[in-house]
């Protein structure tokens, strides 16, 4: 299998104000006169891999990586109880992105994004199609409202006994579900109580900002225990790779995923696949492991359907983490597209 380049250091990086009180971290690596190309982060609230500057050609790429609102070494960090994330949302993160780009001087460049990076490089893409050259995503994530309900709710047939630990972590009364509506009943996966992915997603939220420091762990860890149980059958992905960060960066993740995931990360449902053609004539590759239960096949199936000029690339041995036959066709599509004209060009 490919493997990774060797590991290199940022030649730039600095704190841009981009208001509101925050300042986001970014770095450049690589080649200062290469092709563009700009990470976006999974989480959301993971912050930016330094592993991530590896699957690029140092020598054809200016590697661009930032650590979004929240998280990494972006300040204020949600890890701290006082952080405040009424500034933290997508389009907050949108306005980041198009902040970071003309402060690097940036005319356009290529998105890489993994899971809910996935969503934020696309969101980003078909606001500003004509700044984009290229998208290369992994683990295609839409978050839409459906597939929060079947990340915390729905792939629960698959781990019964964890979604129960999980469900009963944040103590609060348990929905009414004569007052369900008809829609929402359909999405019922017979565990139990019933109860939408997105009351307890909320709860969660509130639990993670309570004023005891205790509390605030115990639900950090709860929610990592169960993104790890998520993961845990993929035998080529990395097993605790929520529980074994460190528990600053724990709470950080934590906190902002359910503070974007209860309110729908403020994504009209759908719209992601809906706009898909604003992105014709830019070139993408969607790769995904086809054994993600977080994340099924089909929702990179759907959106490559919807935009035709990306390339599908299912990989048989991989999860949601990823694996060495999936980094093999990551870095296949970054060497291939490091070779290949812009559309400006």
């Amino acid at each position: 299998m490919t493997a990774q380049y060797p590991p290199i250091e940022p030649y730039d990086h600095g704190l841009l104000d981009v208001g509101d009180g925050q300042h986001v971290y970014w770095e450049t690596c690589g080649n200062p006169a290469g092709r563009p190309a700009l990470v976006v982060h999974g989480g959301p609230g993971s912050g930016a891999s330094v592993g991530a500057r590896r699957w690029f050609d140092p020598d054809r790429y200016r590697i661009i990586l930032f650590d979004q609102r929240g998280c990494g070494r972006s300040t204020p960090h949600a890890g701290d109880h006082d952080t405040d994330l009424t500034h933290n949302t997508t389009e907050h993160l949108l306005a980041d992105i198009e902040r970071l780009r003309q402060h690097l001087g940036v005319e356009s460049w290529l998105l890489h994004g993994s899971s809910w990076g996935s969503t934020l490089a696309l969101a980003h893409a078909q606001r500003h199609p004509a700044m984009v050259t290229a998208i290369v995503l992994v683990s295609v994530t839409l978050t839409r409202r459906a597939d929060i309900d079947w990340l915390y709710r729905g792939v629960a047939r698959f781990f019964p006994a964890e979604w129960e630990t999980f469900r009963r972590a944040p103590p609060a009364p348990i929905p009414d579900t004569s007052r369900t509506s008809a829609p929402d009943a359909a999405l019922d996966t017979g565990l139990g109580t019933w109860e939408p992915a997105g009351g307890l997603v909320a709860r969660y939220a509130r639990r993670l900002d309570d004023p005891d420091p205790a509390v605030r762990a115990a639900a950090a860890d709860a929610w990592c225990a169960w993104e790890d149980a998520v993961i845990s059958l993929e035998s080529n992905g990395r097993p605790g790779a929520y529980g074994s960060r460190p528990p600053r960066a724990r709470l950080a993740l934590a906190r902002i995923c359910s503070h974007y995931f209860s309110h729908g990360a403020w994504l009209d449902e759908g719209i992601l696949l809906r706009d898909a053609g604003r992105l014709a004539g830019i070139p993408g590759v969607l790769i995904h492991g086809r054994h993600d239960l977080g994340g099924p096949y089909q929702v990179a199936w759907d959106l490559a359907r919807a935009w035709p000029d990306a390339e599908l690339i299912g990989v048989t041995d991989s999860g949601h983490t990823g694996s060495a036959a999936l980094g093999h066709h990551l870095r296949t599509a970054l060497d291939r597209l490091a070779a290949t004209p812009t559309r400006s060009s």
